[in-house]
């Protein structure tokens, strides 16, 4: 059985590449469990600067397995214990990508749908096919997509998404770009190169900075604007008072390239 999760590194990026394109990549407890195990890896992981997120086959992600689910009805208890289990485990794998000390970029070439695109709303970053399109259509079935809300919610403007989460309708690459959902919209000849272009740009930033930052931004937006500010402010303090940092701000002035460790 090949891999759930294909692991593929270079100059300092991490690519993984969902790799169940039989069952359009869908988020089984099996593949979940693949991609926070790889997660906590590329987490631990000091020479990894950047992650890129994309997937083999027609689909980026069709959202939970459904057959799965559904054969879960058949426990004593209905598939409650099963049920709460996988929307848990799920949650907690999500939450590790802005957690991770590195941005995430999803690579998306086809369609994110229900919990498929609660992954590509996890994400700091994403980068879009044309042909890509994006929907959390649980309610089609009679299934609203509460826990891929809490993602979409903090990716584009609430009545967007309730629209999407009550309509069941899908957008297009162009509409996700404009809600915010995602950041660049390429041809699928040129997705993974343009994808990797920017994973490349964030590479050569100096790492320390980058994580620092990356923590503040998902703190600050937790709070009110006081506390945000007090925790932008320690971390600027932080990263100011980092070598190389003072080392980068004297290449500036002396208008010549940093000379980082």
């Amino acid at each position: 059985m090949p891999d759930l999760i294909q692991r593929q590194d270079s100059d300092h990026i991490a690519r993984l590449v969902l790799n169940s394109p039989e069952n359009y990549n869908a988020l089984s407890t099996q593949m979940i469990e693949a991609l926070a195990q790889a997660l906590r890896q590329i987490g631990d992981d000091d020479s990894v600067r950047v992650v890129v997120l994309a997937a083999q086959g027609k689909a980026f992600c069709a959202g939970h397995d459904l057959r799965q689910m559904q054969s879960a009805r058949g426990d004593v208890d209905g598939g409650a214990a099963a049920f709460a289990d996988l929307f848990d485990a799920c949650a907690r794998m999500m939450q590790m990508i802005p957690a991770l000390p590195q941005p995430v970029i999803a690579e998306v070439q086809g369609i994110a749908t229900a919990a498929g695109c609660q992954l590509v709303a996890s994400c700091d970053l994403a980068v879009a096919a044309e042909t890509a399109r994006f929907g959390v259509n649980g309610v089609n079935i009679g299934l609203f997509c509460a826990t891929p809300m809490v993602a979409l919610t903090r990716a584009v403007p609430p009545k967007a998404a309730f629209e999407m989460l009550t309509t069941g309708e899908f957008i297009d690459a162009a509409r996700a770009q404009q809600l915010g959902l995602i950041n660049r919209v390429t041809t699928p000849e040129t997705l993974t190169d343009t994808t990797m272009q920017m994973a490349a740009t964030i590479a050569a930033k100096l790492p320390a900075a980058i994580r620092l930052g990356k923590r503040a931004f998902h703190d600050q937006l937790r709070l009110g604007l006081t506390d945000a500010y007090a925790t932008a402010g320690q971390t600027m303090c932080q990263n100011i008072l980092l070598p190389d940092t003072a080392e980068g701000m004297a290449a500036f002035l002396e208008k010549r390239p940093p000379s980082w460790s």
